[in-house]
């Protein structure tokens, strides 16, 4: 039978989803737990790769298991083996064709920071301390993004992707309050993500924000794949994986 998993994570403390012989996935601690859980080997599959540090609020797996466990109730089985910084918060059986990578429509992930002098220790955890940006031009430069676009200049180095042109359906800077300074978020939604480019496209758009990169700076960076003209990738804890869209309600 086919299932399938929402599941959140702290990612700080893993090397990533995929499991690596040089440190410990989330998709590794996971897979043991379902071998625990149901007496036999399991692969498990997301709906994409998250990178050392990075979390997950929605992050979709999919799995075939025998089990006489309850779809709904294999949530409270795996999270009974799980640590702390993994659950599952949903579980359902789902379409044999169901593939959590191969189904998937849209991603939307989220990076954020906070406007602070120091790391609050509140906030460090999984957001980034930046000097105070002008919001409103990041906002006119996330426009930029929207549609498809070559993203060649926003791609870390050792990438196997076999194109870099990519279609982004929108692009959200946002203002928030919280203990004491100033949030912004920055949220991205496309059909799939080149290795980093999210990360690349928010530390351009606080390097616009901070008057060290122009509107047409990004512009040419999509027309010419020039790195230059981007801002720094910033770091994996400020970025979440929010949700999977899959066009139908798999929960």
């Amino acid at each position: 039978m086919n299932f399938a998993l929402l599941i959140a994570y702290d990612g700080a403390n893993y090397c990533g989803w995929q499991a690596q012989d040089n440190g410990i996935s989330v998709q590794s601690v996971l897979e043991s737990a379902a071998e625990q859980t149901f007496g036999t080997k399991v692969s498990i599959t997301a709906s994409g790769r998250t990178d050392s540090g990075v979390h997950a609020a929605g992050q979709v797996c999919s799995f075939s298991a025998d089990t006489s466990v309850p779809p709904e109730k294999i949530a409270d089985a795996l999270n009974f083996r799980l640590p702390a910084d993994i659950c599952v918060l949903k579980s359902a059986a789902v379409p044999e064709n169901f593939d959590a990578n191969r189904s998937a429509k849209r991603k939307t992930y989220c990076y954020r920071m906070y406007c602070a002098r120091r790391e609050h220790p509140l906030k460090a955890r999984c957001a980034v301390a930046v000097p105070p940006p002008d919001v409103p031009l990041m906002q006119k430069g996330a426009a930029l993004y929207c549609g498809e676009h070559d993203f060649a200049a926003y791609c870390a180095s050792g990438s196997s992707a076999k194109t870099t042109v990519r279609t982004v359906y929108s692009v959200a800077v946002e203002e928030g309050f919280s203990r004491g300074s100033k949030d912004i978020f920055v949220t991205v939604c496309g059909g799939g993500f080149l290795y980093n480019m999210v990360r690349t496209m928010a530390g351009t758009l606080l390097y616009l924000g901070l008057g060290r990169l122009t509107l047409s700076d990004i512009e040419r960076s999509l027309a010419f794949g020039d790195r230059s003209l981007v801002g720094k990738t910033m770091p994996a804890k400020g970025l979440t994986l929010e949700s999977v869209d899959y066009g139908f309600t798999l929960f």
